[in-house]
């Protein structure tokens, strides 16, 4: 047991670290590897791999991630910063570097391989882009002179434009939602705002008219016609499960869901676990969001209250999306549930982006003691 009394960096983090956000976080890691025994399976059957597949890559991918998110919440504040900007201009360049050399899936380049490793580098950019412009946001807050905001709004472009250049439409709608909700917390003019929202009608508006498979997306979710297969399973597969589910390694729905182990892995756990096990999954989801919420409200600090506003809001708008397409919801769209879809870049970069919250709600009394101590010495008063 680390002692109170001990003020090494281990003790300093263990006395310090928000230990439900923690604990929800290897909460949900566990029950994804545990439904990753369930969901993927039949998807490495389908391909002709071993049975456990997935499951191997799975594990493989778990302990780093683990390690990668506490590393990250040992950072500082300012670490975090430093380190989002070098993540954010990386994997900006290697998206540029898709589009020219990416591997081509399903009509998009999302993908770049670096030797054996395939990585999705939007993945690593969304914590790192929210990061940075939490950070403009509050540095035109604190100094207004700085063009905090305009950076922010020109960053957000150059992010937009790649990703649709991909295209992945999904990434954007998920991006844009969270740098508008940090956009609004910034206390941007109302015409601002407004000129945003329309930006975004219109840009939805144009994805509709120009680009033919969102229009098919967005015509079989209205019209329920055209294939609707992937939706339709994964419906029936909910229907299925009930309030209590068919049983661990009982669903049937799973063999023929197209990536049953990614986008609808929330299908598979209705199928065998039940809708009240759903229903406990995205409570924890929520938790994460109005804790983060919560606690951002009572920050002293713009870029901390920023950042975590925009980081724990990532994890909610991901997880609606994911949820709402498997409930037929929204039209569909690839989007990973956090923590408990399968695939190597999404889940170290949602570990970073948890690292990252576990960082900036770390309690901090000795530096708060020492800004006390200081402000009473500027002004003649003797340090408590």
């Amino acid at each position: 047991m680390v002692s109170r009394a001990d003020r090494g960096r281990v003790a300093d983090w263990f006395w310090t670290i928000d230990r439900y956000f923690l604990f929800v976080f290897v909460l949900l890691m566990g029950i994804g590897f545990m439904l990753s025994f369930a969901a993927s399976p039949a998807v490495a059957e389908r391909i002709g791999a071993s049975e456990f597949h997935f499951v191997t890559k799975h594990a493989e991918f778990l302990l780093p991630a683990l390690m990668v998110m506490i590393g990250v919440s040992f950072m500082t504040p300012k670490t975090v910063r430093r380190t989002a900007v070098i993540m954010l201009i990386v994997s900006l360049t290697l998206m540029v570097l898709v589009l020219f050399i990416g591997v081509e899936v399903k009509g998009s380049r999302r993908w770049i391989s670096l030797g054996p490793l395939g990585i999705q580098a939007s993945e690593f950019m969304k914590p790192a882009f929210i990061v940075v412009c939490a950070w403009l946001f509050a540095e035109h807050q604190k100094q207004p002179e700085i063009p905090g905001n305009l950076f922010a709004i020109l960053l957000y472009g150059i992010v937009v434009a790649l990703l649709v250049a991909e295209p992945d439409l999904g990434q954007t709608i998920l991006t844009t939602s969270v740098w508008g909700g940090m956009f609004f917390m910034a206390g941007m003019p109302w015409l601002w705002i407004t000129l945003m929202a329309v930006f975004a009608v219109g840009g939805l508006t144009s994805a509709y008219i120009l680009l033919p498979h969102v229009a098919a997306r967005i015509d079989k979710f209205l019209t329920g016609e055209g294939d609707t297969f992937q939706v339709d399973t994964a419906r029936q597969a909910i229907f299925r499960g009930g309030w209590f589910g068919q049983g661990p390694g009982e669903g049937q729905m799973k063999k023929i869901i197209p990536d049953a182990h990614t986008d609808f892995v929330f299908s598979v756990a209705a199928e065998e676990f039940g809708i009240i096990f759903c229903m406990a999954l995205v409570a924890l989801f929520a938790f994460i969001v109005m804790r983060g919420l919560s606690i951002a409200y009572r920050e002293k600090d713009p870029f901390n209250r920023f950042a975590i506003s925009g980081l724990v809001l990532q994890f909610g708008i991901q997880s609606f999306i994911n949820v709402g397409v498997n409930l037929e919801l929204l039209p569909a769209k690839g989007m990973t549930l956090p923590f408990i879809s399968y695939g190597g870049s999404s889940m170290i970069a949602i570990c970073i982006t948890a690292g990252f919250i576990l960082a900036l709600t770390r309690h901090r009394p000795e530096t708060r003691s020492r800004e006390r101590s200081l402000f009473s010495i500027a002004h003649g008063h003797p340090a408590e």
